[in-house]
């Protein structure tokens, strides 16, 4: 067995007790928050930062947050414009639309498990989903708004201040507990228990025979490994597999983060649970279908300059890329997560 798989299987179902120390008050009692990892999720890699412990208030008002579009400066656009659960926790959109129809110039990835990484958006910019969540609330071409008129907005909402004295001690609204009460609620954005998960486990009726042959391609002659890999299949860096790089003014992605050479054209390795959901691929949307994904890396993706060493043409027969699409289709999890009833007034 490879020790891609074997990380697998030590990756098993269990419950993780998260002791959420609240910040308002020394004498205020400890919570103990207890979050549940579907099969094959290891929650001792979930980032949670020492100054924003998980809490079930604090969840329950970021999720309210994550819906609400009165976050942005004309009510209509909220996170899960952009990453909605019925999609994926993606707008299934090349590229997204903000405020006024606005379009960005990249594809939305999923929030699924992106509490695992050290690293928030294609580029990488962003260090934690703390981070992350303030950034489009005062982008121009997506909610358009700034954080002072966020606090501003949130803080004329009477139905909203229960919910932070709740979860922060007192009903004070800051673009910092704004923040961090969304990044806690995409902490709970976990997919596991796909088909892959109970194969690994055990289940071996759990994949189709094509599957199962897509799985050793997958470990093997495709070489997907390489960097996706581990519990989340992603190694959380950067390559640049040539998508874009032939345009005029190419996006050079991390390089602009970095200014390392090295970088340019390079973008982070989403994961490949869920996968079918989330499509258009790659970071410009470009790549339509899971079929042209597996035609991209079997032809080593576009040349370029700064083509990543690790992509290489493949020589897939017909027959391999049916069964590694197989293999691919059967990473779908069986999380579930819907937009509160009602936001607070």
């Amino acid at each position: 067995m490879t020790h891609f798989r074997t990380t697998m299987l030590l990756a098993a179902s269990f419950l993780l007790t998260l002791t959420a120390v609240t910040a308002w008050s020394d004498d205020a009692p400890a919570q103990a928050f207890t979050l549940e990892a579907p099969l094959g999720i290891d929650l001792d890699a979930l980032q949670v930062p020492d100054d924003n412990p998980l809490s079930a208030e604090k969840i329950e008002l970021g999720k309210l947050l994550y819906f609400d579009g009165r976050l942005s400066s004309d009510g209509t656009v909220s996170c899960a414009t952009c990453h909605h659960p019925d999609k994926g926790f993606t707008d299934q959109l090349k590229f997204s639309k903000g405020v006024d129809g606005q379009e960005g110039g990249r594809n939305s990835p999923t929030v699924i498990n992106t509490a695992f990484g050290y690293f928030q958006f294609w580029d990488g910019r962003a260090p934690t989903l703390e981070a992350q969540a303030g950034g489009p609330i005062e982008n121009p071409i997506e909610m358009a708004s700034s954080h002072d008129e966020a606090v501003k907005t949130i803080s004329g909402i009477a139905g909203y201040a229960p919910y932070f004295e709740k979860a922060f001690g007192d009903k004070t609204v800051t673009i910092d507990r704004i923040t961090k009460a969304i990044a806690s609620y995409e902490r709970t954005v976990l997919s596991g228990n796909s088909a892959w998960d109970r194969f690994v486990d055990g289940d071996k009726a759990a994949l189709s025979e094509s599957a199962q042959r897509g799985l050793e391609l997958f470990e093997g002659k495709a070489n997907c490994t390489r960097c996706h890999v581990g519990f989340n299949l992603t190694d959380g860096l950067f390559h640049n597999l040539g998508v874009g790089m032939d345009a005029d003014k190419p996006d050079l992605g991390r390089y602009d983060v970095t200014k390392k050479e090295e970088d340019k054209g390079a973008f982070k390795t989403p994961t490949v649970r869920d996968i079918q959901r989330t499509g258009p691929y790659m970071h410009d949307g470009s790549v339509a279908t899971l079929e042209e994904v597996i035609e991209l890396y079997d032809r080593g993706g576009e040349k370029n300059q700064w083509l990543d060493v690790k992509m290489v043409p493949l020589g897939l027969t017909d027959g391999e890329k049916k069964d590694l699409l197989a293999f691919m289709k059967s990473l779908e999890g069986d999380w579930k997560h819907e937009a509160p009833a009602n936001l607070p007034k």
